[in-house]
């Protein structure tokens, strides 16, 4: 680099409870070098490798906002970033030096830097006026003071201000004073009489001179007005006065009185008194009367810890002498904890293990002594504790087991105070988040469920859904439902329900019969989206409701078509006389399946019962002579479903004392059956017979119709004149059968003399009209279509279409 560098590596590393690692390396450089230089390889000083700064994303933290030094990880040198100006970065104060840490992480480490900044000759004394005026009295002693205008060197050291020059001299000389804190007052001689007629107005050129390489300077012009007759200067009773304030006085505070006075009397001996200091007229102020020193301004302990005040005191002659104030600031607990948040997880795994370390945090407290001092706790009953690595550092880590189901995330209150009277405490609040992990199953909300569904469902019914939920978070705790493999009555219960995987609906596949199942049990599985995925099973019974869909089923007694069964009582019987007894049963259940029995017929001379209950037919009087012997007795037996069903039987019930009359009367069934058959044939017979005599009517009609029709014709081609053709509304036609023309209707009866064969047929409407239009707008009507009657005789059958009103035809064929 070609400038001198001194750099002192001081390593001590200490192995703490977290594992942190702390060491110190010290740099020199001086200020106002350029942006990339090279400082110091960090990496060779501290003994740390290459990989180790980039595996543990190695970076400074300043603890402000400016950032002067830079790191680079991959060569391990730390270089200049910004422009440093130690005037800008220090004042006076010296040495300066930059402070900072280099972080380190996995595991979390960090070192202390410390870059001193020399000073270079960057800046030239500066006066803060560029002229001043004195007023001399003629009549001034040689030996004379006049204290000059300070000028002021930001740079320090050899840089500094050194020496003053007077240009002219021939009437004054410098004297150079050094003050307590190094600054040098300079002051002007007279070492020669003046005389005002000579020269009334004296111009001087102060020069100020800094010790630089190359040397710096700066001038201020000195105004001489020379006075007549005041011959004595003021003169301060005390050289310094010394006081002392508080950092957090109020303003108007008193802090001293400085007091001068003069042989002089009159307007030459009145003293005024102000303040020569630079800079202090905004924190100072003296009475120009009285020469009490007030505070008007804010003072700060950590900014600067004293103060040294220029008092002039001045006659009206011009004479002054200079009271020196040294003024000591007494520090205050006025400043909290500042808390710097260094490193910081912003979620951490549930699963986490104990001492996990979450955050890195900073303490810094501005004042001194026991106001500096800083102590550290967090919010009580959280799984976290906070625990100092070292001076000024805490680090926060887990101190017991995380649930995110318990509580997903954290607002942790780190609150640092300083053991200052009163104290004083500042806080920051972490927000930290607790991932999750699948270690929860999904959980039912019953441990098993029932449902029922009416039978002869339709399929696809949804019957009901389970729900399940899951303690975890998101993806893990998203539930899928399936069915667990299992077989009823031998077929797999996926043929029988389904099960929605999102929503948990079970839905009917088929349409049940409770006949045939009555319930039937599965499981269903809820598996949640985690990997690995954690699932859970319940058990789902579906209960098949009945309903009344099936009637009553005689058992007994049985009746065939090719047997005849007759229950015979004696004539002789009592009453209550167990005749024989219904047995019906209904596969249905509950009160679907209850029956009850009654007599479909009861005359007023009824001689059975039947029991609602129990389907017992008993007589219910004696029997007597008037009773016929055959007895038919209707049973209905009827369920007790909503709707209700019902099934009839018949019992034949004979009134005899022995078997051959029994026998005799039950011949006569047999005769009574086969008069009946011969009774309803009869009855065919006779309806034919009537619809024979109906049709030969309607030909015998048609036939007179048809004669007349015949004559007409004959008469009119015998005198050879057309017919007169009547006029139709023009609106008749119709090509379409849409419009309101007659239609043609075609019935064709064919009648035989087999009436069974005889047969009406309806044929398809004539669509073609039976009106033409000629040319000059005259409707006309063919003479063939005019006749009411036609006669069409075939091989078969005779055909006559009949026109009825003119609006439709109809055709009746007549079978041969």
């Amino acid at each position: 680099m070609g400038k001198n560098r001194t750099w002192q590596v001081l390593l001590f590393f200490c192995v703490l409870g977290l594992g942190l690692v702390l060491g110190q390396v010290s740099y020199s450089i001086p200020e106002e070098i350029p942006k990339g230089s090279f400082i110091g390889n960090i990496a060779q000083d501290l003994g740390l490798d290459l990989k180790r700064l980039n595996k543990g994303k190695a970076r400074i933290h300043t603890g402000d906002d400016t950032e002067y030094i830079a790191l680079n990880k991959d060569r391990g040198v730390l270089s200049i970033k910004e422009r440093i100006d130690r005037e800008t970065l220090c004042g006076q104060t010296t040495p300066c030096a930059l402070h900072f840490q280099i972080m380190l992480e996995d595991p979390m480490e960090f070192y202390t830097v410390t870059v001193e900044i020399t000073d270079i000759n960057d800046n030239p004394p500066v006066f803060r006026q560029n002229e001043i005026k004195f007023e001399i009295n003629e009549l001034a002693q040689t030996g004379a003071r006049f204290v000059l205008e300070r000028a002021n060197d930001q740079d320090v050291g050899v840089n500094g201000l050194q020496s003053y020059t007077l240009n002219p001299s021939d009437h004054f000389v410098l004297q150079l004073h050094s003050d307590a804190d190094g600054h040098k007052n300079v002051e002007m001689v007279l070492q020669k009489s003046l005389d005002r007629e000579k020269n009334g107005h004296l111009t001087l050129m102060l020069t100020a001179l800094d010790g630089g390489d190359p040397q710096l300077s700066g001038t201020m012009q000195i105004e001489i007005a020379v006075l007549d007759a005041n011959d004595n200067a003021p003169v301060c009773s005390q050289s310094v006065y010394k006081a002392a304030v508080a950092e957090n006085a109020p303003l108007g505070t008193l802090l001293t009185t400085v007091s001068a006075s003069d042989a002089d009397q009159g307007l030459h001996g009145i003293v005024s008194y102000s303040v020569s200091t630079e800079g202090a007229n905004s924190l100072f102020d003296v009475d120009p009367r009285e020469g009490v020193v007030k505070l008007i301004g804010n003072i700060d302990y950590e900014k600067q810890k004293y103060y040294q005040l220029n008092i002039q005191a001045r006659d009206h002659g011009g004479h002054v002498d200079v009271c020196k104030v040294m003024i000591s600031v007494n520090d205050i607990n006025d400043n909290k904890p500042v808390i710097t948040i260094m490193s910081k997880s912003k979620a951490i795994s549930e699963d986490s293990k104990k001492d996990t370390a979450v955050a890195i945090l900073g303490v810094q407290d501005p004042d001194s002594g026991e106001n500096g001092k800083v102590q550290c706790f967090i919010n009580d009953n959280i799984p976290f504790s906070l625990k100092s690595t070292s001076s000024n550092f805490f680090s926060l880590v887990t101190d017991n087991e995380l649930d995110r189901e318990g509580q997903k995330d954290y607002n942790i209150t780190v609150t640092c105070t300083d053991e200052g009277v009163p104290s004083l405490s500042n806080s920051v609040t972490l927000s930290l988040q607790i991932s999750d992990v699948n270690d929860n199953a999904p959980v039912f909300q019953k441990s098993s469920y029932e449902a029922s569904i009416l039978e002869n469902n339709s399929p696809g019914l949804s019957i009901f859904a389970i729900s399940a939920q899951d303690a975890d978070w998101n993806q893990n705790a998203r539930i899928s439902y399936m069915l667990e493999e299992s077989t009823i009555n031998g077929a797999s219960v996926s043929a029988y329900v389904s099960v929605n995987a999102d929503s948990g609906v079970i839905n009917a596949l088929r349409s049940f019969d409770y006949e045939q199942i009555k319930d039937f049990q599965f499981h269903v599985r809820a598996q949640d989206g985690g990997s690995p995925p954690r699932s859970s099973n319940v058990s789902v019974r579906i209960i098949i409701q009945d309903q009344n869909d099936n009637a009553p089923q005689v058992l007994y007694p049985v009746h065939t078509g090719s047997s005849l069964v007759a229950e015979i009582v004696p004539r002789s019987a009592d009453v209550g006389y167990l005749v024989t007894k219904v047995v019906a049963v209904d596969v249905d259940s509950g009160q679907n399946a209850w029956l009850s029995y009654k007599l479909q017929k009861n005359t007023e001379r009824a001689l059975f019962e039947v029991g609602a209950q129990n389907g017992e037919i008993r007589t219910i009087r004696q029997i007597t002579d008037k009773d016929a012997v055959k007895q038919k007795v209707t049973v209905v037996v009827e369920d007790n479903g909503q709707p209700s069903r019902s099934a009839t039987v018949n019992v034949n019930v004979a009134l005899a004392d022995s078997f051959p009359e029994v026998l005799s009367e039950f011949s006569d069934f047999t005769h009574d059956k086969e008069y009946n058959e011969n009774l309803t044939f009869y009855l065919v017979l006779a309806l034919a017979v009537v619809s024979c005599l109906f049709i030969v009517s309607i030909i015998a009609i048609f036939s007179v119709k048809c004669y007349r029709w015949r004559r007409e014709r004959m008469f009119y081609e015998s005198n050879g004149h057309l017919p007169v053709i009547p006029y139709y509304p023009p609106l008749y036609a119709d090509a379409g059968n849409t419009g309101t023309l007659q239609h043609v209707y075609n019935y064709e009866v064919c009648r035989t003399t087999d009436s069974r064969k005889s047969d009406l047929k309806h044929m398809r409407p004539c669509s073609q009209s039976i009106i033409s239009l000629n040319t000059n707008g005259t409707l006309t009507l063919p003479h063939a279509h005019r006749e009411k009657f036609i006669i069409e005789d075939t091989d078969d059958k005779v055909r006559i279409f009949v026109n009825i009103s003119g609006l439709f035809y109809i055709t009746l064929s007549v079978c041969k």
